[in-house]
This record gives structure tokens, sequence and C-alpha cells, in this order.
């Protein structure tokens, strides 16, 4: 067994630094990666704009925002900040595909599943958007019922960031207690071949050889919303060039501690909006 298989990282503040590096003063538009969101539905419309925003504070310079009309006419509305495409009819299906495709070559990462739903029609799109696609990806939400039916699609530089459900609804396990679940997530990835975020009171992070360990984050965080600034977080990094493992392991981070600082103030008052505006605080301190 190689050493880097037996190793297991805490992550802590030296991660802000490790991937935050000094910018170049002659630095322009689109040097820090441009982010595709595909998500939303007739029902859902906060998980796209929660990714999108999260994204923006977390650094990158574009995010382009894919989803069914009504969904993305509201996102739109939230800030100008936002830039929407609205996708004919209530729910993202394989009509949509040249569209989202088209997109997903002219940017560097992408974020998908964020309250898409679980049509039919939607997983199987999900699908084939993900077998097409070539740059990293962040899979959340519906978008890991749509992987469960068919792992094979699954690439090394594609994030998974399921909760204790999705986790047993993509390998079948059931997570119990701590130690047996870092085994349990570095054997699932390791199978799958792609990096797992496992979301939880402490959340573990692996690759199928390396284990991150991320404590920041507090009860409070049960909110709908925060995983989807998680994810959002995540494809920011992504989108920036940045390694696909550590990108996990310092969005986790990042969440977490954003969370933490609005927790201490708002506890059970804390929204996911709270967590975006708190993300500038947790990256000045480096």
């Amino acid at each position: 067994m190689r050493k880097r298989d037996r190793k297991e990282i805490k992550i802590g503040k030296w991660i802000i630094k490790k991937v935050f590096t000094k910018r170049a003063k002659e630095a322009k538009k689109g040097d820090f990666g441009k982010l595709l969101v595909v998500g939303g539905s007739k029902l859902y419309h906060g998980s796209p704009a929660f990714n999108a925003l999260a994204a923006y504070r977390s650094g990158v310079d574009l995010v382009f925002i894919l989803a069914p009309e009504r969904a993305a006419n509201i996102i739109a509305s939230f800030s100008p900040d936002l830039i929407t495409y609205p996708l004919s009819g209530d729910y993202i299906t394989k009509e949509h595909l040249e569209t989202i495709l088209s997109f997903a070559k002219k940017s560097d990462a992408l974020v998908i599943g964020g309250g898409m739903g679980r049509e039919r029609e939607t997983l199987d799109a999900i699908k084939e958007i993900l077998i097409k696609v070539t740059i990293p990806c962040v899979i959340d939400a519906d978008a890991i019922y749509a992987v469960a039916e068919n792992k094979d699609i699954l690439k090394k530089n594609f994030i998974l960031t399921p909760h204790r459900f999705e986790f047993k609804v993509l390998s079948g396990i059931s997570i119990e207690n701590m130690e047996k679940s870092k085994k349990m997530v570095k054997d699932v990835a390791k199978k799958l071949n792609s990096i797992i975020l496992l979301k939880g009171p402490i959340d573990i992070i692996s690759d199928g050889y390396r284990i991150a360990i991320n404590e920041t984050g507090n009860p409070y965080m049960t909110k709908g919303g925060t995983g989807d600034t998680l994810a959002g977080i995540c494809g920011s990094l992504l989108a920036q060039g940045k390694e696909s493992f550590l990108s996990a392991c310092c969005a986790a981070y990042i969440n977490g501690k954003a969370g933490d600082i609005v927790a201490k103030k708002k506890r059970e008052a804390l929204l996911a909006s709270d967590i975006i505006d708190a993300i500038p605080e947790v990256l000045k301190n480096r």
C-alpha cells in the first residue's frame, strides 16, 4: 500500500492560503474561470441561485445559469450579478441537451442537480449531460439520483456531494459511526473513480486514496440551501483551475466556517443566504 493510501488529512484554516494565492495585477475577466450551473424546475428556483451567488463570493469570474423558464426568470430578478438562460418547459429534458452542451464547451466547470426534480425525462437528461461533458463537475442533489442509475458515467474530475441518505442511494450503504464511515467513503470513491464529499456533522472527503476530515459547520445549518452553497463554492474552485480533491476539501471548510460565523449571531435564524454573505469574512482570514 502506498503511503498516501493511509493518510488522513484534517482540514483547517491553512487550506484557504493554499487555494487562494495572490492575483497578478494584470489579471483580466475570465482568468478566474467560467462556471455553468444547470438546475431548477417549475417548483424550485433557489438552488441554482445559491450555487451561483456562493460561487461568485468564492472568486469565480462568471457564472451562467441554465434553468427552466420560470426558474430562470425568478433567479434573474434576485441580483444583477446573475446571468440566466431560460429553457422552455417546466423541467430540464433531453430537448435541452444541445444548448446545455454548447454552454459547457465555453465553461471551465459545471454544477448540476440543484432543484431539478426526479422526473424520468430529467434524470435521463442528467445522465446524457454527464456522459458528454469533459469539464470538472459537481454532482449534487437530484443529479446524484441520476448517477445512481448508471455509475459508469462518472469520471475522475467529478465531485459528488451527498448527505447520508443520498450516499445510501448512491452506494447502497448506510452510514452509522464515524470510523466506519471513513473507510466506506474511501472505498466507494475508489470504486466509482470519483471524489465524494459526504456532508454531515463532520464532512468526509475522499478520492479513493486520501481521506480528509472537515469539522467546520454546526447544527443550525440544517436549513435548505446550505448544501447548494457548498456545491457552488466547490464549482467555483474547480472553474478557477484548482485540483478536484483540494477543491472539495476547501469548499467544505469555507461553507462550514461561514455557517459558524453566522450561527454565533443568528443561531436558529440562520439562512443559506447568510452563509453567502459570510464567505468574504472566511476568505479574508488568511
